[in-house]
């Protein structure tokens, strides 16, 4: 069920950043983002009741398993450093 509501997430918002409270990575790409004003959707992963199920879907559909986890217009992006650089 994790990985349907991942991809409707990305399907449906241009800017997804999937993301846990407590990351300094995942904070720096949100302020980037802001400061660029650039709008988004944040899903904190650790605030989520099936945020882990979430992390491992994305992980199976992107080979990437840590946060942040980036998607622009319905693409995967990266992680910090695809965003920073």
């Amino acid at each position: 069920m994790a990985l349907p509501k991942a991809k409707e997430l990305v399907s449906t918002n241009p800017v997804v950043v999937f993301s846990k409270t407590f990351c300094p990575f995942c904070v720096t790409v949100k302020e980037l983002l802001t400061k660029l004003g650039v709008s988004f959707k944040a899903i904190e992963l650790d605030k989520e009741g099936d945020g882990s199920e979430i992390q491992s879907a994305l992980a199976e559909w992107t080979g990437q398993r840590t946060v942040p986890n980036v998607f622009i217009g319905g693409k995967h992006i990266g992680g910090c450093d695809g965003i920073v650089t």
